[in-house]
């Protein structure tokens, strides 16, 4: 199996894109286009790994280059991993909140 240019740049719009939904799903974004991507892929191992453990059917994917990416599964990864993200990110501003600049 061979990827073109166009097929990287197809997974890595299509990964982007459920990053950025799952960043709005749990209200966390943090990282830009490049955060996105990282938690769209992220979001898809962990989604499928959930679907797989639960014996879920997998319920829609994107055919890039003979290679299936999840779509639904990405999305839930990733917003449950932001999630989990974003308690650890609260959790270590520390009791009274962020660190404030003076």
């Amino acid at each position: 199996m061979t990827f073109t240019l166009i097929d990287l740049l197809l997974l890595l719009l299509v990964s982007g894109l459920c990053g950025a939904l799952g960043q709005g799903i749990a209200g966390y974004s943090r990282g830009g286009c490049t955060g996105a991507i990282a938690v769209g892929f992220i979001g898809a191992l962990l989604g499928l790994a959930l679907a797989r453990w639960v014996k879920l059917p997998e319920l829609f994917s994107v055919r890039v280059a003979g290679v299936n990416f999840p779509i639904v599964w990405s999305v839930a990864g990733s917003a449950l991993f932001v999630a989990v993200l974003r308690f650890l990110a609260r959790r270590s501003d520390g009791p009274l909140g962020p660190a404030r600049r003076r």
